[in-house]
């Protein structure tokens, strides 16, 4: 429900945030450490939910992708880090025809799902696939980088100030760091939805940020960090930090790709949220998502979508 998610990106998870963050999850890394289970993420079995997210945000991952490229024009490899099913990873193919691409997942499961992808597109001649943890893995690169691209994958590793570091090195010379965290939680619904207290959405997103931190702090080797994009970039030793947002706007009368991103992320917040929302609360969302209801997600004709990602690009 909200943004963190959350994504694809990967990434979906609690929906949450961090603040920003796609919604829906946070497909990235598998997660192989456990954590205590609220904030514990099969991604495997969110693969379904992250790819219907991935698609819907395709307009909004275009744009970004060709604001990158025109600061990173022909870059030679490209690495999607934290890839989840390789939707981004396939679009990032399209972009950039000269470029080899390496979906680097934590999830066998879902880079399986990213081949499958590459084949269906015509572009597996040019696409692997890489299972490794992060931000270890980038050490089985090949060769350095020419665009890293890491959408909501950073924001699952307890150290992120290091990863940021072990980014930058597997860059080549001028090749480019795009880093996807923060933004907007995702908004789909009015303040008063004529049931329940109104203002929902806006509690909702409390309880993802109290999630969120949670999450963050049973991470292995967690360290409190200050979510400066641009500084942390600058602080990596990369140069020309800048940022941009990008916008997914799908107003009311939703189609049906829309309504059932809106229906799983509040099942996957109702999931994930359930002790941290009070009961009338919880007694709305159950609404929400009860079909048979005429005042659920199902029905409704007040349904939208809008969303927000934050890209920020440093270069070496």
């Amino acid at each position: 429900m909200g943004q963190h998610h959350h994504g694809q990106g990967r990434h979906e998870q609690g929906q949450g945030q961090g603040q920003g963050q796609g919604q829906g999850h946070d497909p990235h890394h598998s997660n192989s450490h456990r954590h205590h289970n609220r904030t514990d993420l099969d991604w495997a079995e969110l693969a379904e939910h992250l790819e219907g997210q991935a698609e819907l945000f395709a307009p909004l991952n275009r744009q970004a992708v060709a604001w990158v490229a025109a600061r990173q024009p022909e870059p030679g490899l490209v690495v999607d880090v934290g890839s989840g099913p390789g939707v981004v990873s396939c679009l990032l193919a399209d972009e950039f025809p000269g470029a080899r691409v390496v979906a680097l997942d934590g999830s066998g499961p879902l880079l399986e799902r990213a081949r499958a992808r590459a084949e269906r597109l015509g572009v597996a001649d040019r696409f692997d696939t890489l299972e490794s943890e992060l931000p270890d893995g980038l050490g089985d690169l090949e060769y350095p980088a020419d665009l890293l691209w890491a959408s909501r994958s950073l924001h699952h590793l307890g150290d992120q100030r290091a990863a940021l570091a072990a980014f930058a090195e597997r860059l080549a010379p001028g090749g480019t760091l795009a880093l996807v965290e923060g933004g907007l939680p995702s908004r789909f619904l009015p303040r008063d939805i004529g049931i329940g207290r109104p203002g929902l959405q806006s509690r909702i997103d409390a309880a993802e940020d109290q999630w969120f931190s949670e999450m963050r702090a049973v991470l292995p080797g967690s360290v409190p960090e200050t979510e400066d994009w641009p500084g942390l970039l600058t602080a990596a030793g990369l140069r020309d930090a800048t940022s941009r947002t990008f916008l997914l706007d799908l107003p009311a009368p939703v189609p049906e790709a829309a309504r059932a991103y809106a229906v799983a992320s509040f099942q996957r917040g109702r999931g994930i949220l359930a002790d941290l929302l009070d009961v009338s609360d919880l007694a709305t969302v159950d609404r929400l998502l009860d079909p048979d209801d005429r005042a659920s997600l199902y029905h409704r004709t007040d349904l939208f979508v809008l969303a927000a990602h934050t890209v920020h690009l440093a270069r070496r």
